[in-house]
């Protein structure tokens, strides 16, 4: 096992420029992943809570891009671009967000999703491009609670799915 010099267990490299959120999901992981993939599930519960969301463009594909608009509860509007950089259905999603194509702050997230038993564990591993970047997103746009409002949003979504027995 690998220690740092202080003799504790050595850290990811990414870790001061990490949010990792995670929750379990009361449905199967195929349903929770397709979530993710197809634009009629992802504008009915994307963003925290009291956001709503404009897709202008998407496409799921290794490649493609999900071009869209978050409109805040306050009325303001978020420029969104996600390329797809990884897709390993049903388990594994990787992306690069940012406000636009190019946008040197963009940030890389890894969606993973595990069964557990019947629910889904659903972790979102995000890292910065510096350290800096990853606090302004936790202190000025709540990214840590955003993150769990937005997984929040998701689970109710797909439990309601799954509560009136509708297929994806």
């Amino acid at each position: 096992m690998s220690e740092t010099g202080q003799g504790a267990p050595a850290q990811s490299a990414t870790a001061d420029r990490e949010v990792v959120i995670s929750r379990v999901i009361d449905a199967p992981r195929e349903l929770v992943f397709e979530a993710f993939t197809e634009v009629r599930h992802l504008s009915q519960w994307w963003g925290p809570e009291g956001f709503t969301t404009t897709t202008r463009s998407f496409e799921f594909r290794v490649g493609g891009v999900w071009e869209f608009v978050m409109h805040g509860p306050d009325g303001t509007d978020y420029q969104e671009w996600i390329s797809w950089t990884e897709i390993v259905p049903p388990e594994e999603i990787t992306m690069l967000h940012g406000e636009y194509r190019g946008d040197p702050n963009a940030f890389e997230s890894v969606l993973a999703f595990a069964a557990d038993g019947a629910a889904t564990r659903v972790e979102m591993r995000t890292v910065f491009p510096t350290k800096e970047l990853r606090d302004e997103a936790v202190e000025k746009y709540h990214a840590i609670e955003g993150g769990r409002q937005t997984l929040g949003n998701l689970a109710a979504y797909v439990t309601e799915i799954v509560g009136k027995g509708a297929e994806g």
